[in-house]
């Protein structure tokens, strides 16, 4: 078996140099590869203690950004490695400060893992979320380096449950620890022999709780929504914004005290902003095209071109429509439920705990279409009962879930004050 996943790498490898030809993020990654031993030889002085967090993009390692800030504030001795796999994730956080050293993740080749190891010496490794790299964590396992998995998340239908994850599962006995965020994986994992799981919850929450308290202030957001009721729709792809642009002109249009702030996913694309625009029509104007010479609030829609601000533009909504749910899945809800307001999202959410919770609740919603969309709004809009019994679900959902960070440092002490 292990022949065979080390032929996996090889293959996915080849695929990515190939695909790097014609394909710029493959490129990305292939060029960030490059050299990259050599690199990390270069910065790593190997006199200093080492703790290493893995990522897979900028969704995981926001799951990992409470434990890694926390652990800096307790134990300052220690440098902090991230690595990345996704090149969306390693550009993005490339800057972050709360680590001393930011890579690419070297291939899962069993000599590129063993050269890796010898020079970063880690005292421990962390994998945040959905992580399960072989030779990275059997050379750790066997070189004695404690291995945590944490913010995991398993189901029935994961292949280490089937009868041909047999092999996979030594993985998971290599593991240090494992902190999971619901009592279902702990029972599977515990009904394959997987004993050493603690459920924590998500970090997220911690994490969003911090976004939240540190909100960005932001004058022309505040302008515009003055005193309306603000849908603030977060990481929208064209299926959303066909829903939201159609409900926009049969239901509110000349209905000033309602508005909306657009948060499209791909935020560069120009051409996709100014066509967005000219759907919503003349009530619409872009965050990057607004003036202190402007009234900013006679318009009904806002546009928002600029990276890094959604989790702070959340504040201003009355509701939130979170993108993505016709596509692979829904983005991030819980930076917007952190405020307290009702979340309204497609139909792919059933991987993601807090929206099965929040549904559950009613404190969000799922819709599959225009009609829907409509009545799932006109209730939020109208029906002030519904719509504050939908806040306190929100806010109380997000309170009672913070606490993870604290207890996985807990957990792990005995490991970082060896």
């Amino acid at each position: 078996m292990i022949f065979l996943y080390n032929l996996a790498i090889s293959l996915l490898y080849a695929a990515i140099a190939i695909a790097a030809i014609f394909n710029p993020k493959a490129r990305k990654l292939f060029i960030g590869h490059r050299h990259l031993l050599k690199r990390l030889r270069g910065a790593i002085n190997p006199e200093e203690p080492i703790l290493w967090f893995h990522a897979a993009s900028t969704g995981e390692f926001e799951q990992g950004r409470p434990v890694i800030e926390e652990i800096r504030k307790q134990y300052p001795q220690y440098k902090i490695l991230l690595t990345f796999f996704s090149p969306s994730g390693y550009e993005a956080k490339k800057n972050y400060a709360g680590a001393d050293y930011i890579f690419y993740m070297p291939f899962d080749f069993s000599w590129t893992v063993r050269k890796f190891y010898k020079i970063v010496k880690p005292r421990a490794v962390f994998f945040i979320k959905y992580e399960f790299w072989y030779n990275f964590i059997h050379c750790a396992h066997k070189a004695g380096i404690p291995v945590f998995c944490f913010s995991a998340i398993f189901r029935s239908n994961h292949f280490f449950f089937r009868w041909y994850g047999v092999w996979h599962r030594k993985l998971l006995y290599e593991f240090s620890y494992i902190f999971v965020q619901n009592q279902q994986s702990k029972e599977l994992l515990n009904g394959i022999g997987v004993k050493q799981v603690m459920v924590c919850g998500d970090t997220r929450f911690d994490r969003v709780a911090q976004i939240a308290n540190a909100s960005k202030h932001l004058p022309i957001v505040e302008s515009f929504a003055g005193s309306a009721k603000v849908l603030v729709a977060g990481s929208t792809w064209p299926a959303d914004e066909n829903l939201l642009v159609r409900y926009f002109h049969e239901n509110l249009v000349g209905k000033e005290h309602i508005k909306y702030i657009i948060v499209p996913h791909e935020v560069d694309d120009e051409q996709h902003l100014n066509d967005l625009s000219t759907m919503f029509g003349e009530k619409a104007i872009r965050y990057s095209q607004t003036s202190s010479e402007q009234k900013i609030e006679s318009y009904q829609v806002l546009i928002i071109d600029m990276i890094g601000i959604l989790s702070s533009v959340y504040r201003f909504g009355y509701i939130a429509y979170i993108g993505g749910g016709f596509g692979k899945g829904i983005h991030n809800i819980l930076e917007a439920a952190t405020y307290g307001i009702p979340v309204v999202f497609g139909p792919k959410y059933e991987k993601f705990q807090e929206a099965l919770d929040l549904t559950q609740r009613k404190g969000a919603y799922s819709i599959e279409n225009y009609k829907q969309l409509t009545q799932t709004l006109d209730m939020l809009l109208y029906d002030n009962q519904t719509y504050q019994q939908a806040c306190t679900v929100c806010k109380a959902y997000v309170q009672e879930n913070i606490g993870s960070t604290q207890k996985i440092l807990l957990q792990i002490k005995p490991w970082l004050e060896r």
